[in-house]
């Protein structure tokens, strides 16, 4: 566990600080803002909007998608789709990504132990980000999808 790192789902009180996220327009083809995860969330009880803080920062935002019937990547009812991963501009390149990553297995397993994999679709032209999901563990089976922007390459993280 890297110290100062916590990963919890959503509260009201984490507004403001998502209010000054920073995420690089070049990256918007690839993930969410963060206020636009909690819009959705609101939508759809199945998307459970999750916070990365370290220490008092926070600095990272996703999704988990938690309903059986609605994860079209993959047959797997008990998979759980990570979804809209990103680090706030200022915190990135620093490792915290692939430390996130690292430790986020292990808290699904705690939140939802009727899960035995993470899926998540990554943009073909998304190099760092399939180089970072590779290096943390995910595996590509070779699994594509068509997304709204192109070519999702669709990446596993068995839990066991």
């Amino acid at each position: 566990m890297v110290t100062g790192l916590t990963i919890r789902p959503f509260m009201e009180t984490d507004y403001e600080a998502l209010s000054n996220y920073c995420l690089p327009i070049e990256q918007s083809i690839y993930t969410s803002l963060p206020l636009k995860v909690i819009e959705d969330f609101r939508k759809d009880k199945n998307n459970l909007p999750m916070v990365i803080y370290l220490d008092e920062d926070l600095i990272g935002c996703f999704a988990l998608y938690t309903d059986k019937a609605g994860n079209q990547y993959t047959s797997n009812e008990n998979a759980i789709l990570l979804k809209s991963f990103s680090l706030d501009l200022r915190h990135q390149k620093k490792g915290l990504a692939f430390k996130t990553l690292k430790v986020l297995p292990d808290m699904i397993k705690l939140s939802h132990p009727d899960k035995d994999e993470v899926i998540l679709t990554v943009h073909h032209s998304n190099v760092p980000a399939i180089n970072l999901y590779k290096k943390s563990g995910f595996i590509d089976k070779g699994y594509r999808f068509n997304g709204e922007e192109g070519e999702e390459f669709i990446f596993h993280f068995a839990l066991d």
